[in-house]
């Protein structure tokens, strides 16, 4: 049945959206795996009295690309047609992963492969992410783009539940070569979506626009100049960096909650599963909260919260619900987020503005992965992921005493601000 216009499935009406929503669905299905399938991988090959710091340096050589390239990518996408780049990095991503399979069944035992190949994914992801965040817009109309970000955010925890839940499964049964193998094969679905999508909109502004650091910097005055988008990414900065603990998750599992890899499977995917089952919730009325500032702060502070116990837990399924709940806080806090930037940046920014979010939104867990083996590594994996949580809630307090006007934001002011980012 065609959902209708009030269907909380609208904006899959939209053929393009919906070519590309699906195909995504078992991309990042692929990625997330993937992302469990590192962190295992290194688990394995690090020495005991290292892994600590071995897995913590995941994150650090996928913050570095982040950190040098963010700004030219979303100069890029502005620019560019963003199919045909995305194009262009779908198969790198393909290629990455299949080179990754191929050093676990040619029986490489060494770090520095999978850390160079994890920097080489993260080079090609800080050009592919403002390709298609700025690609979502103009596949749906304006009325119907809430839904469309609601619907995104539940095609990726879904994907973030399946992926790890299926790695943990492939990896103990097959090995952590095959993890990477499907991956490489699930790109070519979107590959496939981007050829078949038809009547794009003409962008006037990229016929014009120019690949220059003059360019970069407007989206950074951009960003910088609109206090409620400033604040959202910082919150989301503050909170990965303080209480990104997913990292440690293979110490948890091997040495706290004595589990094997389909154990650990079902932790990793355990956020994903608390955000799948909100953002299935939330897509009926995401549309029509009113206090968007408070309810924004107050899932931060649950996903605070519930890091603090996931930190002291010693219980496999303690452990599992609190991770569970902390997938559910991120999650309202991402979709109404996504929602605030998207409505409110002009489209021939929308790039650059995503590209100054990648900074936080990933280079947050980057560098939060980095910092949480590092606390791990001399304090221990519970110091780490306790105080983490801890930083979480008081900084998500300072960001309010910064910026009150975060609290007091309400949906009704969106025309407004839209106006005069348009200005």
């Amino acid at each position: 049945m065609t959902p209708s216009k009030t269907s909380p499935l609208v904006a899959l009406r939209h053929r393009n959206f919906r070519l590309l929503w699906i195909s995504l669905l078992i991309s990042m299905s692929g990625t997330m795996m993937q992302n469990a399938a590192i962190l295992w991988h290194v688990s394995l090959v690090a020495p005991d009295d290292q892994k600590a710091i071995a897995l913590g340096l995941v994150g650090f050589v996928r913050l570095v690309p982040i950190i040098i390239f963010s700004l030219l990518s979303g100069v890029v996408a502005d620019a560019l047609d963003r199919r045909k780049l995305m194009l262009l990095t779908q198969v790198g991503l393909a290629i990455t992963a299949a080179l990754l399979a191929l050093i676990v069944f040619s029986g490489w035992q060494t770090l520095w492969p999978i850390y160079g190949l994890s920097a080489v994914g993260a080079v090609i992801g800080t050009f592919d992410n403002p390709a298609r965040q700025s690609l979502y817009p103009t596949l749906v109309p304006r009325e119907h783009l809430s839904n469309a970000v609601s619907l995104n955010s539940l095609m990726f925890q879904m994907a973030s539940v399946l992926g790890p839940a299926l790695g943990g499964l492939i990896i103990a049964s097959l090995g952590v070569g095959w993890a990477y193998a499907l991956n490489a094969a699930s790109f070519l679905f979107v590959i496939a979506a981007l050829f078949a999508m038809r009547d794009l909109p003409r962008r006037i502004e990229a016929e014009t626009a120019e690949i220059s650091l003059s360019a970069a910097l407007d989206g950074l005055r951009f960003v910088f100049r609109a206090p409620i988008i400033r604040s959202t990414m910082l919150l989301d900065f503050f909170a990965n960096v303080f209480a990104s603990a997913m990292a440690l998750l293979p110490i948890y599992a091997q040495d706290i909650l004595k589990v094997e890899a389909a154990g650990y499977g079902w932790l990793a995917a355990a956020p994903a599963l608390g955000a799948a089952v909100m953002s299935a919730a939330m897509v009926p009325w995401i549309s029509r909260i009113e206090a968007r500032g408070k309810v924004l702060i107050a899932s931060v502070l649950v996903y605070g919260a519930a890091t603090v116990a996931f930190g002291f837990s010693t219980s496999y399924w303690l452990t599992f619900a609190c991770l569970v709940v902390v997938g559910a806080g991120d999650m309202v806090s991402t979709v109404i987020r996504n929602i605030i930037r998207q409505l409110i940046t002009p489209d021939h920014l929308r790039g650059r503005m995503t590209s100054v979010n990648m900074v936080f939104f990933m280079g947050g867990p980057q560098l939060g992965e980095l910092e949480a083996g590092l606390a791990a590594q001399w304090f221990g994996p519970v110091v780490s992921v306790v105080t983490g949580g801890i930083g979480c809630l008081l900084a998500t307090g300072w960001v309010v005493w910064q910026t009150p006007a975060l609290l007091a934001y309400r949906r009704d002011d969106e025309p407004k601000l839209t106006a005069q980012a348009a200005d």
